[in-house]
């Protein structure tokens, strides 16, 4: 059944995004204070290419990262499930993998995502041994959601997900569970403009426990007689995480049937780094059961600009449609000044 509109329903969400913003926009800059940073590295090549201007581009598994309330919009306008693999090959060897998956269900979507961080093995380094002790370690990072989206009306879409984040180095692990919330309003005006926002990493703070954490104390030194190794753990400090507001705009400068020139825009404030804007421009073109895209795109616009080392991104994109599956096949390349080209390549299916 077509959902109906509800402007009490638009008004609402929209009043809660907008008493949120000032908390996060107006908030003291405390660049590099959270824990999970890599919940902000973003997952696809689309949306790397596009400089992550993606708040309101998204869509099926690839919102899971970005929007959740776009979970149920596909670029052809219906309702579909799908499944994304991406792999981001890093500087240093670091990989960073996601992969999505959303199901339809009679109101809306669900949807399942992983995102896991590999930063390969690391020798044990002490004082004593600075080359390091014959021991390794392979740290890791892993973030799993749950998400679930659904239209309020035929032209706006809400959705959020539950996520677990957790981080390990060595035998020290951190925990914690954080929310997502999006949406997407999808216009009449220039060629069926898009308006989206999102609140991402809503939720408790992370603190590091583990054995290495371990300690021998002499809870009385000045007595001889007591136990002078009494083990206790060391308490670490807790840390927020890195809660980002995106607001994102795109538009279809130029459509017809067979071509599309999208430009795409979005601003983010978030409680580690200064407020920025994102630009990307896509171009694609269907030819047949065959649709190829160009991308680029710049980062950091603004007071963030002088502190990050790389601006420019560019990358496309094929897809194909066999009868009721969409194939596709995405690439993403990011050029840093000191760090050195990183990539990234998605496969993804539609269903």
């Amino acid at each position: 059944m077509k959902p109906t509109r509800s402007p009490f329903a638009i008004g609402s969400v929209t009043l809660a995004f907008l008493l949120a913003l000032p908390a996060v926009a107006l908030g003291q800059s405390r660049v590099g204070t959270t824990a999970g940073t890599f919940l902000t590295l973003g997952a696809g090549a689309r949306q790397n290419a596009l400089g992550q201007a993606s708040t309101a581009y998204v869509t099926g598994a690839d919102a899971l990262f970005w929007n959740p309330g776009a979970a149920p919009l596909d670029v052809s306008g219906r309702t579909r499930g799908g499944v994304m693999f991406s792999n981001h090959e890093m500087f240093a060897g670091i990989g960073v993998y996601a992969l999505g998956l959303t199901i339809p269900v009679s109101a809306g979507v669900v949807g399942f995502s992983v995102t896991s961080v590999d930063y390969g093995r690391m020798d044990v380094t002490s004082e004593d041994q600075p080359e390091g002790t014959g021991e390794s370690f392979a740290p890791s990072d892993l973030a799993v959601g749950l998400t679930y989206a659904q239209p309020l009306t035929d032209a706006f879409y809400i959705g959020g997900t539950a996520k677990y984040v957790g981080q390990r180095i060595r035998d020290m692990r951190a925990q914690t569970v954080a929310f997502d919330l999006g949406f997407v309003l999808v216009t009449n005006y220039l060629n069926g403009s898009r308006l989206a926002a999102s609140i991402s990493n809503f939720g408790g703070k992370m603190r590091y426990e583990g054995v290495n954490g371990r300690v021998f104390v002499d809870t009385d030194p000045d007595n001889t007689g007591n136990n002078p190794s009494i083990p206790a753990n060391l308490q670490t400090d807790r840390w927020d995480l890195p809660l980002s507001f995106r607001l994102g705009v795109a538009v279809p400068a130029f459509k017809t049937a067979n071509a599309e020139l999208l430009l795409l825009s979005d601003v983010q404030q978030s409680n580690d780094f200064d407020l920025n804007a994102d630009i990307g421009a896509q171009a694609r073109y269907v030819f047949g059961a065959v649709a190829a895209s160009g991308r680029i795109g710049y980062r950091d616009l603004g007071p963030a600009a002088s502190s990050v080392d790389t601006h420019l991104s560019y990358g496309g994109g094929i897809e194909y449609d066999l009868r009721s599956l969409r194939f596709g096949l995405d690439f993403a390349f990011v050029p840093h000044d000191y760090l050195g080209l990183t990539r990234t390549v998605d496969f993804r299916l539609s269903f």
